[in-house]
């Protein structure tokens, strides 16, 4: 039987002159996988690679905004739980717990506000991407937008594959 697909809460962002954001929408899947730990860590990491989501790390998410401008990032939380700042300054706090996966498009702003029970998060990149760290800085500004329009299109989404999951929302 056939893993049902969770249809991912959709978060859009405006530019607002600091943060670029993107024309996609950031996407939160609630509660799709229920493996904690070290096990939930190495789930996570075996799902996004099979889906060609590699270069996979294991910590958090920074507590300053920042945006990356060569890559989409996928985050899975493995442990505990954290209020994120997404979108920038203007954008939108929302609350993280194990088991929920995010989808951040490339140029969408991304902060930790505050975490709590061992916060532990996998990080991967479509295709194995590298990724930079972007803060906002107007002199970034001209060269970032360039980066973002020519970030390719995810083959697959991390969690569901091809022509499934981000390919139904981000079209």
């Amino acid at each position: 039987m056939a893993t049902p697909i969770i249809r991912p809460e959709a978060l859009y962002f405006s530019d607002d002159g600091s943060i670029p954001n993107s024309k996609y929408p950031l996407l939160v899947y609630r509660n799709v996988f229920s493996k904690n730990g070290d096990a939930g860590a190495e789930w996570l990491e075996k799902t996004f690679a099979s889906n060609h989501w590699t270069n996979s790390w294991r910590n958090g998410v920074y507590s300053f905004h920042h945006y990356h401008s060569t890559s989409h990032e996928v985050l899975g939380i493995y442990s505990g739980s954290a209020l994120l700042h997404l979108g920038g300054e203007h954008g939108k706090k929302v609350d993280v717990h194990a088991g929920d996966v995010i989808v951040i498009p490339a140029g969408v702003g991304h902060k930790n506000l505050g975490d709590e029970g061992n916060f532990g998060v996998v990080g991967a990149y479509p295709d194995g991407r590298s990724y930079d760290l972007k803060k906002g800085a107007p002199e970034d500004r001209p060269q970032v937008l360039e980066n973002i329009a020519a970030v390719p299109f995810p083959s697959h989404d991390p969690l569901y594959g091809k022509d499934r999951g981000l390919h139904l929302v981000w079209q």
